[in-house]
C-alpha cells in the first residue's frame, strides 16, 4: 500500500487524447502504475457503494490518509450490523461495537487491509498485464467526477473481465465492475461521493483504536510460514497466480466475530494474478462440527469447501468455480 512510485507518473491520464480501442503495452502499463501511485498516495475520503447481482446493496464510509511514509485508513459500514475498520501501516483494528468486540492484528504488506474501493483487492499490478488485455472504452462521469472508462478482458477462463472507471484528474479508481464471460456486471463497487486530496486527518484512525476500554480486545497470534513448512504443496500451479502470503492463524474464515470456543490453528494462503485475489483456508477436521462440501456463488464471489483427508479446505475468490476447483484439486498433503 505505500506510494513506491509517487511522483514519478505524468498528471495527465495516459493516452488521454486516444480514441476508444486496444491499448498500445507502453500506454497499458502507464494507466496500471497511474491507478496504483493514486490509490495509495493520494488522501481521499468518501461514501462507497456495493452492489451485486443477487440484489444485495451495502454502503461504506471510507478515508484513506497519507501522511509522509504513514499510511491510515478507515472503513465504517453504514448497513446492517455496524462494523468499523481502522489501520495505520500494517496494524488493522476492526471493531464490532454490538458485539462490544475488537480483533487488532499486524498484518504482513501484500495482506494488509486493501484499497478502500473494494475490501477484497488490493491495488492493481503491472504484472496483471500477463493475464489481461487492457482497452480504453471511452469517457463517463462517476460521484460527479470526469472519468475514463478502462476494459480489462482475461487471456483465459481461469478469471473474470473487469470494467474499471478512473478519475482522470488524480488516476483514483471510482469504480470497479467484476463481468461475466457475457459482459453481464456481477457486482460493482464504486463511490456515490467522494473528495480527492483532502486534508490528511490521521487522529481520525489513531483516536479510536486507542479506545479499547469498554471492548473485548482479540490479539490472535499470526505467523507467516510457507504452505511446504505445514505438510502441504500445490502440484501444478494455478497459471496466472502466485502465492503471495501464507500465514498460520485462528481456524476459520469468520472466526473473530462468531467462535468462542478455540480451536486448531489453520492455515491461509493467498494467491493473486495481479487483479484479482484468491484466499485458501486450511484446517484440521477436529470432528465438533458437522460440514458439508459448498460450492456457493455470492455476486462474482465463489466460494467452494470441501473435505480433503482430515482437514478441510475452503477457498474463496473473485473468480470463476472452475479456478477454485483447480486450486482445491492440485493442493496434495505431503508427510
Amino acid at each position: 500500500m505505500a506510494g513506491l512510485l509517487a511522483g514519478l507518473l505524468p498528471t495527465a491520464s495516459p493516452a488521454a487524447d486516444s480514441l476508444p480501442g486496444a491499448v498500445a503495452p507502453a500506454d497499458a502499463q502507464a494507466w496500471m502504475l497511474r491507478m496504483r501511485n493514486a490509490a495509495s498516495g493520494r488522501n481521499y475520503q468518501g461514501t462507497m457503494t456495493f452492489a451485486a447481482s443477487d440484489g444485495l446493496v451495502s454502503s461504506s464510509r471510507v478515508a484513506h490518509f497519507c501522511v509522509g511514509d504513514q499510511v491510515y485508513e478507515r472503513i465504517e459500514t453504514l448497513d446492517g450490523s455496524p462494523r468499523q475498520v481502522y489501520r495505520h501501516n500494517e496494524l488493522v483494528h476492526t471493531v464490532w461495537p454490538q458485539a462490544g468486540l475488537a480483533v487488532i492484528e499486524r498484518r504482513t504488506a501484500s495482506s494488509a487491509l486493501p484499497s478502500a474501493l473494494s475490501s477484497a483487492r488490493s491495488p492493481v499490478e503491472v504484472d496483471a498485464l500477463e493475464q489481461y488485455e487492457l482497452s480504453l472504452e471511452g469517457e463517463d462521469r462517476v460521484a460527479g467526477r470526469e472519468a475514463s472508462v478502462l476494459l480489462l478482458l482475461p487471456r483465459d477462463d481461469l478469471r473474470y473481465a473487469q470494467r474499471l472507471w478512473i478519475d482522470r484528474q488524480s488516476g483514483l479508481m471510482l469504480r470497479a465492475d467484476v463481468l461475466a464471460p457475457d459482459r453481464s456486471v456481477l457486482e460493482s463497487a464504486g463511490f456515490s461521493s467522494i473528495e480527492i486530496d483532502v486534508r490528511a486527518q490521521p487522529q481520525s484512525v489513531l483516536k479510536p483504536m486507542r479506545q479499547l476500554e469498554r471492548l473485548r480486545v482479540l490479539r490472535p497470534e499470526q505467523v507467516v510460514t510457507r504452505l511446504e513448512n505445514e505438510g502441504w504443496v500445490i502440484s501444478s500451479a494455478l497459471p496466472g497466480f502466485h502465492l503471495t502470503v501464507c500465514v498460520k492463524r485462528p481456524a476459520g474464515p469468520a472466526w473473530a466475530a462468531q467462535d468462542r470456543v478455540p480451536r486448531p490453528p489453520g492455515l491461509q494462503a493467498v494467491f493473486s494474478d495481479g487483479l484479482t485475489h484468491i484466499s485458501m483456508f486450511i484446517e484440521p477436521d477436529d470432528g465438533t462440527r458437522k460440514l458439508q462440501p459448498v460450492r456457493a456463488r455470492f455476486g462474482a464471489t465463489h466460494s467452494l469447501s470441501d473435505r480433503k483427508g482430515e482437514f478441510w479446505v475452503t477457498i474463496m475468490g473473485d473468480a470463476p468455480l472452475l479456478t477454485l476447483q483447480r486450486l482445491f484439486d492440485t493442493l496434495e498433503r505431503r508427510p
